[in-house]
């Protein structure tokens, strides 16, 4: 066996491993440019020939398989409390005031430190918020327009 034929059967292994410890869907694109530089390799090919092909066909999978599978492999996936927090309704028990770096939301019976998206903006207490980002510890709310009776 040649030398790159070994090299790129270590980098296809090491690659297949990542992916199995991961499960991330970021190595398995490598492997597959690995897998075709050892069969250009059988070929006798040149390794400037194996390398080229080795990118071209990990780009390929990548741009193209990529969002195919991450939309069948994640759709079952299940939102950390965190990310689940983006797009949610809250209630400010604690006004709202980035200048004094105040304010308290209740999200599902849960009190979490709050900020307003806009720095202009005061959110008195009582007023219902949504959720646009989590900064660390602290949701980043701002005024709900829909604010529906009775939340």
């Amino acid at each position: 066996m040649g030398e790159m034929m070994i090299f790129w059967m270590v980098l296809l292994i090491l690659c297949i491993g990542i992916e199995v410890l991961t499960l991330g869907l970021t190595t398995i694109w490598f492997a597959g440019g690995a897998l075709v530089a050892i069969l250009a390799s059988l070929l006798h090919a040149p390794i400037f020939v194996q390398i080229i092909l080795f990118f071209v066909v990990s780009l390929l999978m990548l741009f193209f398989t990529r969002p195919i599978a991450v939309k069948y492999f994640n759709r079952d996936r299940v939102k950390t409390n965190v990310e689940s927090m983006v797009g949610r309704q809250a209630i400010v028990t604690g006004e709202i005031d980035n200048l004094k770096a105040a304010g308290q939301v209740t999200v599902s019976g849960q009190e979490w430190t709050a900020r307003s998206s806009d720095d202009n903006v005061r959110i008195p207490a009582g007023s219902v918020v949504l959720v646009r980002a989590v900064n660390g510890v602290k949701l980043i709310v701002e005024p709900d327009d829909q604010e529906k009776p009775g939340i």
